[in-house]
């Protein structure tokens, strides 16, 4: 059995669209920065504030334990953070698991329409957010392209259209 893991920037749907593929097929869903806060007790985020590092230990530890257990083999429907792709070993691990890697593709503009809706995280406290978060969106676009098997434009769908194609692409 096979893990999907739905990857994409900050606010691109993952956990909404996660949890929807798993209710319609009755799959287990995980959100990685809910184990990360159930392993830490604190939010990515307050890890961030901590330290990028303790913050990217904590979730290559996830992504770690995450993989290897899947005792009963079943298939699992799990989503990644925004950032995971800027974390070496994490995605190394994604790469090497027996995982079917989406990448949920979103346009800058609509990823940091949404983010600006918040409290900005950290990374894009910046002079001026808006460069920051393209050339950052820019960036992991590429690289999320590069890990992924199953690439899905999710701009203007919601969470339930994304699950369906999401499992129409994986049953065919």
């Amino acid at each position: 059995m096979k893990d999907i893991i739905i990857t994409g920037p900050k606010h691109s749907g993952k956990t909404n669209a996660g949890k929807a593929a798993a209710s319609m097929y009755s799959l287990e869903f995980i959100d990685l920065d809910e184990l990360i806060f159930q392993k830490t007790g604190k939010s990515p985020r307050e890890l961030f504030n901590i330290s990028q590092d303790i913050f990217r230990k904590a979730e290559t530890e996830a992504v770690s334990v995450l993989f290897a257990a899947n005792e009963k083999n079943q298939w699992r429907i799990i989503a990644a953070g925004g950032g995971i792709i800027d974390n070496p070993e994490a995605a190394a691990i994604i790469k090497k698991a027996d995982a079917i890697t989406v990448y949920l593709n979103i346009s800058a503009d609509c990823a940091c329409d949404r983010i600006e809706k918040e409290d900005l995280p950290p990374f894009l406290k910046t002079e001026n957010p808006k460069e920051t978060h393209r050339a950052l969106h820019e960036h992991r676009a590429a690289a999320y392209a590069r890990l992924a098997d199953i690439i899905i434009k999710a701009e203007g769908k919601n969470p339930l259209e994304i699950a369906a194609e999401i499992m129409e692409i994986l049953s065919s």
